[in-house]
């Protein structure tokens, strides 16, 4: 009870109205789940379970679509010469509302697929609400987080040394690394690319490809840090993304636990790969147009996700290829995987102009000024910029074991080292970040 209150309290600090939101859809996919889990006949838990994805996709839409939809048919109808002015109401997003709707959603079906038994209200008003990843994530699964509240945590198994560590991790992640490149170069490209030479555009673009992976791997890691203080396993969320050597290896690792809610809850009931082949291109796009629209409601979001859906089907056809005509996969040689790695994080790179333009003209400018101001002065390429960028794709070739060395010495530190230990760090990293910290980027999702 008081994890659910300290939940809501956290939550409605933003927006106290919106708290009845985040009770309303904690009350209605229990009631909609224990249902679906009593009911005998598969018609009606069926429908059931229409009502659920209905009553959740609805809620989401609205407040997330509403104003996006409404703009674009009235711009359809406006170019097809009928003059219409609906009125627009402008509806604010509620902060978190794509994660905790989609844990819902996975909770609701994997009721119906008697993968799991509902839990009581209790435990799954804390599995919706529970605060670290209530606002941007980790999607936790009710199959990881509900069991770890059958039984109280024990204060004294709590590895308080691993947490700190992750959560100080994040910290640097965020204020030094995102908000240096943010401030720095990014907003700046990414606001007038006219200004800025073709150098700095394409720093600028390299520049937000490591400040959307250091804000989002910041955040994930303080928000496991903080759940494993209280005694939570959270699943792991990045693995090292931009070591990827296909688009599919970097789906992998990036967002992970977005991506297996993609696979299992979008591709698979859209068919997965047991159709055809054409059947299996398309659902792989579909899947990954999807995914784009679900991070914001604009089109460039819905492109970015195209661009990637493009590259997992021509991934997929170029093996389908090979195996018809008997082919062996190449050698896997250092220089062919560093290759593949280079072409695989200028792709994703790419396909983030979109991510980050705020409309199609403002990509448009980017993609342009990254091809025709060659030569120009490049001022607003630092050494600080350049070393960000060095430190973020370079710490993603660190090995596991590493940091599982440093973390495990950390956590056998006196309590009195580990706190001076800290303190210096945590003054470091204020120290090195700009002035300021902006948003988290996934807030805004």
């Amino acid at each position: 009870p008081f994890m659910i209150v300290a939940s809501f309290v956290f939550y409605g600090w933003w927006d106290w109205r919106y708290v009845f939101l985040l009770a309303g859809s904690a009350i209605g996919n229990q009631l909609l789940a224990v249902a679906i889990h009593r009911q005998a006949d598969q018609r009606r838990r069926k429908l059931l379970l229409v009502a659920a994805l209905a009553g959740n996709l609805g809620v989401l839409g609205y407040f997330k679509y509403y104003d996006f939809f409404l703009s674009s048919a009235t711009d359809v109808l406006t170019t097809l010469g009928l003059d219409v002015a609906p009125s627009i109401v402008t509806v604010t997003l509620p902060i978190g509302i794509s994660f905790y709707t989609f844990m819902a959603i996975s909770y609701v079906v994997d009721v119906y697929r008697r993968e799991i038994q509902p839990t009581t209200f209790m435990k799954f008003a804390v599995y919706l609400s529970f605060f670290p990843h209530l606002v941007a994530g980790p999607i936790v699964r009710a199959s990881e987080l509900v069991p770890q509240l059958h039984a109280p945590r024990d204060p004294r198994r709590v590895d308080t040394g691993r947490a700190f560590m992750l959560i100080l991790v994040g910290l640097f992640m965020k204020i030094v690394i995102a908000n240096e490149l943010a401030t720095s170069i990014v907003d700046s490209v990414f606001g007038a690319p006219e200004q800025h030479s073709s150098l700095e555009v394409l720093v600028g673009v390299y520049g937000y490809a490591v400040q959307i992976f250091a804000d989002f791997f910041g955040y994930t890691n303080i928000a496991i840090g903080l759940a494993l203080l209280l005694g939570f396993q959270f699943p792991q969320n990045f693995d090292n993304p931009y070591t990827a050597i296909s688009i599919q290896d970097f789906w992998r690792r990036w967002h992970m636990t977005l991506s297996r809610w993609l696979r299992d809850y979008l591709y698979i009931p859209l068919g997965g790969s047991r159709g055809s082949r054409l059947d299996t291109y398309r659902n792989l796009l579909l899947t990954m147009l999807l995914g784009g629209l679900w991070h914001g409601a604009a089109w460039t979001f819905v492109v970015w996700g195209g661009i990637h859906g493009l590259g997992l089907a021509w991934e997929r056809w170029r093996r389908d290829r090979r195996a018809d005509r008997g082919l062996p996969e190449p050698a896997d040689t250092p220089a062919r995987r560093w290759l593949r790695r280079l072409v695989v994080f200028n792709l994703v790179s790419f396909a983030w102009i979109f991510f980050r333009a705020t409309s199609f003209g403002n990509a448009g400018d980017v993609i342009e000024q990254l091809f025709t101001n060659w030569g120009a002065p490049s001022p607003a390429v630092t050494l600080g910029v350049v070393l960000a960028i060095l430190v973020g794709l370079g710490a993603q070739y660190v090995p596991f074991r590493v940091l599982g060395a440093v973390m495990t010495r950390f956590s056998r530190l006196h309590p009195a080292l580990q706190a001076l230990a800290l303190g210096v760090a945590l003054l470091v990293t204020d120290a090195l970040g700009p002035e300021g910290v902006a948003p988290f980027i996934y807030f805004q999702f």
